[in-house]
């Protein structure tokens, strides 16, 4: 997760997408569920990936230097997406709300980071932003002052 601070601190959708629920998996996963997986995946997913990362990038400009402190997670909040659930043909481990923690001037905030599924045992962000939305424009997921609280649990 600090590679992902890193990428957000840069603004950089190259580190970003290194850390991205890769795309033979999701075209896989929605094969049959959705009209077009490749393309959802290159206009939906990463397309938002793009304008969540410039998004989450000026939050944490606009006030000043931040140091990554770590993450706030609740491995409890873990679920089990099922086949045929959330228009998906493959089963998968879905970890919603991780926190990314860090210290600017002082002061701890923390930010969402909406989504993370587990492919092969490894976890991806898959909604670095708020998903669904209403538009198509960047947005941070629950930025606060604090720790916050991990979560919430479900969702796909």
């Amino acid at each position: 997760m600090g590679a992902l601070f890193r990428a957000i601190q840069l603004d950089s959708l190259p580190l970003g997408a290194a850390l991205f629920f890769p795309e033979a998996a999701y075209v896989a996963m929605k094969h049959g569920e959705i009209a077009n997986p490749r393309s959802d995946y290159v206009d939906r997913l990463v397309g938002f990936l793009r304008l969540d990362i410039s998004a989450y990038h000026a939050y944490l400009t606009s006030r000043g230097r931040a140091t990554f402190d770590g993450i706030n997670a609740n491995p409890s909040q873990v679920t089990w997406i099922a086949p045929g659930e959330c228009e998906n043909s493959i089963g998968y481990w879905h970890f919603p709300g991780v926190r990314l923690v860090f210290t600017q001037h002082h002061v701890v905030r923390s930010f969402a980071v909406a989504s993370l599924l587990s492919w092969h045992d490894v976890w991806y962000v898959v909604h670095l932003g708020p998903n669904p939305r209403l538009r198509n424009v960047g947005a941070v997921d629950a930025p606060l002052q604090g720790r916050g609280v991990a979560g919430p649990s479900g969702g796909c």
